[in-house]
């Protein structure tokens, strides 16, 4: 297996985790609920939002780590976090123990969606990276998908069945700790953040990069003033490039307008971007159905295992369109995808509001949250961490990372915050009909305001986004 398909694939676990995490829960949270007498909106705050808005926490401080330390410290760091978070839950006796140690999961949860991104990304050349980075989301729907055939096969063994539900991620938390550890570090990252460009070059060597000195030249020149000018000319020329001359002045533009505080207004466009994908993203409703799939499905008149059959079903419909998306990222393009997305969000999340409100259950919503789930895998799910990974120039990635990352979270936790009180309050098809009105503003976003980043450099997007 040739080492970048291989690296992209080991740091990519970290998204089995998260998957697995985030869905884990699912299956657990009635029985928790019950075990512990626990009011809607407890039950909301301290079991299914706790992991959450540890999340929140890892995503917004997640880009310190991966400046400072690197980003192969912090991935082995979210393995420790994920391993403790497992197993100290499954044995928690008492809710506010519980939360506490889901917490420490969330922000494993939360720091992974700024670092593997931003690892894959740097790795990555650009004509592959859409379908390398988009491996992440891949192990997180695959995580999703194997969270959910544990739980219903596990289900029903004991009365603390839930505890080995919460618990058996342990393992894969300790066998990503024990890959992960062999990775070598981010090449742009040892250029950019200690200046080692013979280790650079020795990592793009390895993965195979083609014209290797002509991206160090890059990365040298968009660390550099006009002071520096000559010397990536000179650079450049050595490789023949054409159009040398407009080729360095855009690089050394883009660095001199390149400030590495990421609230400026550079960077306000990026910045706007990865806002809005990752609001939308929350605003489809994903992790209220991931967190409440047999919740939503009993009320649909299903009995209890066939919700969890059927919530199963979910996390494989996930798997299947996200390997589409993955496949054909890089061929239609982010903007295509996300067409077909809103889309198909618009249709299910309106056929399933009517069908509640019609007390039209069973197969009509099973097979229209299929349809939800399939749009968003081969939507948003495909292209939100691969887009947020390439809009922000390399001074500040990690931090935009961040704060894409940290919008979703943020909205993920308060929806799944929320959700239980808001199920008590409304009616199930007024959820779905706020939710399917919110995928139709997303599809006026992508006409719009979205920009096609498909097979561009980081350093070409950069430059772009900030004219």
């Amino acid at each position: 297996m040739p080492k970048l398909l291989l690296w992209s694939i080991t740091v990519a676990v970290a998204g089995f985790l998260f998957g697995f995490d985030t869905a884990v829960i699912s299956g657990a949270e009635q029985k928790i609920q019950i075990l512990w007498d626990l009011s809607p909106m407890e039950h909301g705050l301290l079991i299914v939002s706790s992991a959450l808005w540890g999340t929140v926490i890892g995503a917004l401080s997640g880009s310190y780590p991966c400046d400072k330390f690197g980003r192969k410290p912090t991935l082995i760091f979210i393995g420790i976090l994920y391993a403790l978070s497992a197993f100290g839950s499954a044995i928690a006796q008492d809710p506010y123990t519980f939360a506490i140690l889901r917490f420490i999961g969330g922000i494993g949860v939360g720091i992974s969606s700024v670092a593997v991104p931003a690892y894959i990304s740097e790795v990555a050349p650009a004509k592959r990276r859409g379908q390398l980075v988009a491996l992440y989301q891949f192990q997180i729907v695959f995580g999703i998908l194997v969270a959910m055939l544990s739980n219903y096969f596990i289900s029903g063994l004991a009365d603390w069945d839930w505890r080995l539900m919460l618990g058996i991620e342990t393992l894969p938390a300790l066998l990503y700790l024990m890959f992960v550890s062999r990775v070598p570090e981010s090449p742009r990252w040892l250029a950019i953040h200690r200046d080692d460009i013979s280790q650079c070059r020795k990592i793009l060597n390895e993965i195979g990069e083609e014209n290797v000195e002509q991206i160090i030249s890059e990365i040298e020149a968009s660390k550099s003033t006009k002071a520096d000018l000559a010397k990536a000319k000179s650079a450049l020329t050595e490789l023949e490039q054409h159009n040398v001359e407009q080729e360095v002045e855009d690089i050394v533009e883009e660095k001199q307008s390149e400030p590495k505080k990421l609230f400026s207004s550079v960077y306000q466009l990026p910045i706007l971007l990865a806002f809005l994908i990752a609001f939308f993203n929350q605003l489809s409703g994903i992790n209220f159905i991931l967190y409440y799939a047999p919740r939503v499905f009993s009320m649909a008149g299903l009995d209890s295992s066939s919700a969890l059959l059927s919530s199963a079903g979910i996390g494989l419909v996930n798997l299947i369109f996200t390997m589409a998306g993955l496949w054909i990222i890089d061929r239609a393009g982010r903007k295509s995808l996300m067409y077909i997305g809103s889309v198909g969000y618009i249709i299910s999340l309106a056929v399933v509001a009517w069908a509640f409100a019609n007390n039209i259950g069973g197969a009509v919503v099973v097979f229209f949250v299929f349809m939800f789930i399939a749009s968003h895998a081969i939507g948003q799910g495909a292209v939100i961490w691969v887009f947020i990974s390439e809009i922000f120039p390399n001074a500040v990635r990690a931090k935009g990372q961040a704060l894409g990352s940290g919008t979703h979270w943020v909205f993920a936790a308060l929806i799944s915050l929320l959700m239980p009180t808001a199920l008590a309050a409304f009616e199930a098809s007024t959820v779905f009909y706020f939710f399917a009105f919110m995928m139709l503003l997303q599809l006026v976003w992508v006409k719009f305001m979205m920009p096609e980043t498909k097979g561009k450099s980081l350093e070409d997007l950069a430059l772009e986004l900030k004219r």
